[in-house]
């Protein structure tokens, strides 16, 4: 049997015995109305709804991509056709198309069912909306029909899934003197180093912080500048006499890979060309420190109006720590 065919058929025996109403309307009509339909056109509450019964269970059952969503039956037929999911004979759970004058064609199909059993003797059980204006089983015989559709066959693109990173949070932040003793780890008040992902409850009560959204990017902002003032306070002054920057003009490797060859303009060749590249302009190199002062007034202007938050204050604070400790690491090694 064809799964997802079985999946209907189950939906579909929960229906039996439903008749549409006195009107014609049918509660199949009106959910592809509200539902289906973009202009929500009151044509399908009455109209033939064979094939919207089959659309109706196909959405229940989370199939639609394997069964499609159709009200009519000859571009059903057709769909299964081009998903090239469709059968020479019957078999269960196979989706049916009828033409009762036995042509084969899909401009030719007038009705739809699911079929239920096979048997030998040319014929088949389905079960079929619109049928007699119900729900109900019909015995068929091969002969009046034109398509066998198996959803099963259909090759439905497999959904990508993504999991989903939920960031922990972290035990509580060490002070800038913590930090500074041993980057790796924090220092309880007994002295001894334990590891931040196991919170020891004699831990100093430091105001605990996740390293999130944006105080998180403030925190790597600002050790980051602090390691850079550092080394910059390093670089002895023969950096600022850099050798200067050469800036390359456009050429031929900015041209759009597969472009045909550009021609040269009457009366210049390719020598014209290297004479002018030797005429670039040229840049001198910022230095270091430079560099880094740039930076971290951009970096401060940006954050401005953290400035009465108390974790930005307490981030300040490790900055300062962090900042002042490379200098003094670097008076020391420039003494020696």
């Amino acid at each position: 049997m064809d799964p997802v065919g079985q999946k209907l058929l189950e939906l579909a025996k929960k229906e039996l015995g439903y008749s549409e109403r006195s009107d014609g309307t049918t509660k199949f009509g009106e959910w592809w109305t509200k539902n289906i339909d973009a202009d929500h056109d009151s044509y399908f509450n009455d109209a033939p709804w064979c094939d919207m019964f089959i659309s109706y269970l196909s959405d229940q059952a989370g199939t639609t991509s394997s069964t499609g969503l159709f009200a009519s039956t000859p571009k059903h037929a057709q769909w299964f056709k081009d998903q090239k999911a469709t059968a020479s004979k019957p078999e269960p759970g196979a989706i049916v198309f009828y033409d009762w004058s036995g042509g084969k064609d899909v401009d030719g199909v007038s009705h739809v069912g699911i079929i239920t059993k096979v048997y030998s003797d040319g014929t088949f059980q389905a079960l079929e909306g619109n049928a007699d204006d119900q729900v109900m089983y019909k015995t068929r015989s091969t002969d009046q029909v034109a398509v066998y559709g198996l959803p099963g066959k259909v090759k439905v693109a497999p959904v990508r899934t993504e999991t989903s990173y939920t960031p922990k949070h972290a035990a509580p932040a060490p002070t800038p003197q913590q930090y500074m003793t041993d980057s790796q780890s924090v220092l309880t008040t007994s002295g001894q180093a334990q590891d931040v992902s196991e919170p020891s409850p004699h831990e100093l009560p430091i105001k605990e912080a996740a390293l999130t959204g944006a105080i998180g990017i403030a925190v790597l902002a600002v050790l980051a500048l602090g390691v850079a003032k550092a080394a910059a306070v390093r670089v002895p002054a023969a950096v600022a006499a850099a050798p200067e920057v050469r800036v390359r003009k456009k050429g031929r490797h900015h041209r759009t890979s597969g472009a045909p060859p550009v021609e040269l303009p009457a009366g210049m060749n390719h020598y014209d060309f290297e004479e002018a590249e030797q005429g670039t302009m040229m840049m001198p190199a910022l230095s270091a420190a430079v560099a880094a002062e740039v930076e971290d007034r951009e970096f401060w202007g940006r954050i401005q109006h953290l400035k009465d938050d108390e974790d930005f204050a307490f981030w300040t604070d490790m900055h300062t720590a962090v900042t002042a400790t490379h200098e003094t690491n670097a008076e020391l090694t420039s003494s020696r």
